[in-house]
């Protein structure tokens, strides 16, 4: 099982409508095909890896490497899915922007529509939290989130795919996370990284960064009148050429009304603490220059990119997306989903066409 990060070229433009409209209808007619075959926790596992995810926007026509197959993928899940979820077993949550935010209310919706207690609603709207902030600030990468989208099943598992921008690298980065995969929300959630190219990053995601994790939180709770020292001091400690990061634009005054905040929070673990409200990559990132500079921890600095993929749409490569054959293809699944029109010998035949775009 592969789940991590797809790391691809910005582009500009929309899918043309022609083109959204076959996409919803395929995308429905994949999933239920999936769904009903393997049931609703395969497809979280299929979505949750990068390279397969990868030829699921191939098979709908999208761009092969375009930052655009996250947002549109994810779009036309959503809406292919739409009225559905009951029947499925399956909700999707989120999309692009503003829709992003409306995460947890789409969330307790689908939730009640599974009957789901209040406490299990609480836990998926924390999990669809706790990835975005994990991915904005304890993998401090360059890249701001802008796209989350958060799919669950009937018996609570879950799945996150969400997209950050880099306009300087001209470049977004896609995130993976699966429920049933995960250990733990700061250590090395996500199993395998895909990325075309390295860029800066602070990883205290990593193992190697739990002393500095510790340290964080040690620091905020229990070293308090030290730690507000060392903070005035933080603008003017010179670090090494080599290090990536410097310690810039940082808002003192604000940092420490948020730190006196967690003090009197006092969680009991870095996890705890990244939940608290307001705390982010400015915290994160005082609190883990105090930690390295002053304590000597070692955090790691190290992109954890590893993998890297191509596949190939809407822009005419390899091939334009062929209308007729589109169409052919939506028709064929569709009665794929009527046993009394096809067997399952055939909606096996048109899950390997699928397979055969990627090395799932």
């Amino acid at each position: 099982m592969r789940t991590g990060i797809a790391h691809l070229p910005l582009h500009g433009g929309k899918a043309p409508a022609w083109l959204f409209q076959r996409m919803k209808k395929l995308a429905r007619e994949i999933t239920i095909i999936i769904v009903s075959d393997f049931g609703a926790d395969e497809f979280l596992k299929r979505l949750s890896d990068p390279f397969w995810f990868q030829s699921f926007g191939c098979v709908l026509g999208f761009d092969w490497h375009s930052s655009g197959v996250t947002t549109t993928v994810g779009g036309a899940l959503k809406e292919g899915l739409k009225g559905l979820e009951k029947d499925l077993g399956l909700a999707v949550a989120g999309g692009k922007g503003g829709t992003s935010r409306k995460t947890p209310s789409e969330i307790e919706t689908f939730g009640e529509v599974f009957s789901f207690p209040q406490e299990k609603i609480n836990n998926l709207v924390y999990a669809s939290k706790m990835s975005a902030k994990v991915d904005t600030s304890v993998l401090q990468d360059g890249f701001q989130l802008y796209h989350h989208n958060f799919i669950f099943t009937r018996r609570g598992d879950w799945a996150v795919f969400q997209q950050g921008m880099n306009p300087d690298l001209k470049a977004a980065r896609r995130y993976h996370w699966l429920s049933s995969s995960l250990k733990d929300f700061v250590e090395e959630p996500h199993t395998a990284i895909c990325t075309e190219k390295k860029s800066t990053a602070l990883d205290l995601t990593a193992k190697e960064s739990k002393q500095t994790r510790e340290l964080d939180v040690e620091l905020v709770r229990d070293n308090f009148p030290a730690l507000l020292q060392d903070l005035k001091r933080l603008d003017t400690l010179i670090l090494p050429m080599s290090h990536p990061i410097y310690p810039v634009n940082f808002d003192v005054k604000r940092l420490d009304k948020i730190l006196r905040k967690i003090n009197e929070k006092r969680p009991e673990d870095f996890e705890r603490m990244l939940g608290l409200s307001g705390v982010g990559p400015r915290t994160i990132l005082a609190l883990t220059l105090i930690s390295e500079l002053i304590y000597s921890t070692k955090p790691s600095w190290k992109d954890p990119a590893r993998y890297s993929f191509a596949h190939g749409g809407k822009d005419g490569y390899p091939y334009p997306v062929q209308k007729e054959t589109y169409d052919k293809s939506i028709e064929i699944l569709s009665k794929a989903i009527n046993k009394s029109k096809i067997n399952r010998s055939e909606k096996i035949k048109a899950l390997k066409a699928l397979n055969q775009c990627s090395p799932f």
